[in-house]
């Protein structure tokens, strides 16, 4: 009951499928509601874009074809689900009751017109959780804009799904430790993923610590929840603390990654990059953020 309601925001990249796949391998796990967003563009918005020195046809053909584009995609995202819906065999659940008799994993799919990073923040504020598609491969992460809405706004933790679906997730959790209120967030946000793996291991590293308690005052924390985790300090590797976090994950065969978003600002991180920004980037498992 951890995590009764998740959702899903999808815009019919090549990601999409796999983040279905997580959020699926998780209602599993949970025994959980998916609820598929899709976020058509308003053509109303275009207007104010279209700036001056444009003829009244011109913004209106143009409002034309920005609702014929947004239709399209609505389209292909809508038959995405459906194909996803009837391989899986998943229940359809229209209400709480529904899903509470199907008595396990439930879909439901809804289109909405409207600026998708605004949507996408405020109705993560009614699900325990947001699974996010993948950045596309070559796509620079700062152009995510629903996963930094969902971030920043929703109050909710996010776990950004892997470009390829997971065969196993929250066996062996890795929880990344750097002092910061986003790190004491987002472990407070996975206990429930800890209280289910089979191991539990605490990331740290000087170059990666904040002000702020050190690593044991965490351990004894987890304790308190009856957590046994060990630590392990990583190194940065070629001065990238963030690849020395992921190559600590790795060589812990950890198929979920729990850590703070963002301690230093958004706008330092793109242009210096950062932690946030190199694991939102590589990741090849699933990461359970918070901001």
């Amino acid at each position: 009951m951890a995590f009764r309601r998740l959702l899903l925001p999808l815009t019919g990249t090549a990601a999409g499928e796999s983040a279905l796949k997580t959020a699926l391998m998780i209602a599993r796990i949970w025994n959980s509601h998916i609820h598929c967003l899709h976020v058509r563009v308003d053509a109303r918005d275009v207007a104010p874009l279209a700036g001056e020195g444009l003829s009244g046809a011109m913004i209106e053909e143009m409002m034309a074809a920005t609702e014929r584009e947004s239709g399209e995609r609505a389209d292909r995202v809508r038959a995405l689900f459906d194909r996803f819906a009837a391989a899986s065999g998943v229940v359809i659940a229209d209400s709480p009751a529904t899903a509470n008799r199907a008595n396990g994993a439930t879909l439901s799919f809804a289109t909405v017109s409207g600026r998708e990073e605004d949507i996408v923040a405020q109705m993560s504020r009614l699900y325990d959780m947001a699974v996010v598609p993948h950045p596309e491969a070559g796509e620079d992460v700062s152009s995510s804009d629903a996963l930094h809405a969902v971030l920043f706004d929703s109050g909710r933790p996010v776990l950004i799904a892997p470009r390829e679906a997971p065969d196993t997730i929250g066996s062996r959790v890795c929880a990344a430790w750097n002092g910061t209120a986003e790190s004491a967030a987002a472990i407070a946000a996975g206990l429930p993923w800890m209280h289910h793996a089979e191991a539990v291991r605490v990331l740290y590293s000087d170059e990666y610590q904040r002000r702020g308690p050190g690593v044991e005052g965490i351990l004894g924390y987890l304790r308190w929840h009856e957590i046994q985790a060990e630590s392990v300090p990583f190194k940065p590797v070629t001065r990238e603390v963030g690849a020395g976090l992921l190559g600590a994950a790795r060589d812990f065969n950890a198929d979920l990654l729990v850590m703070g978003a963002y301690s230093h600002s958004r706008l330092r991180q793109l242009i210096l990059g950062g932690v946030t920004r190199h694991v939102l980037e590589n990741s090849d498992i699933p990461v359970l953020m918070c901001r």
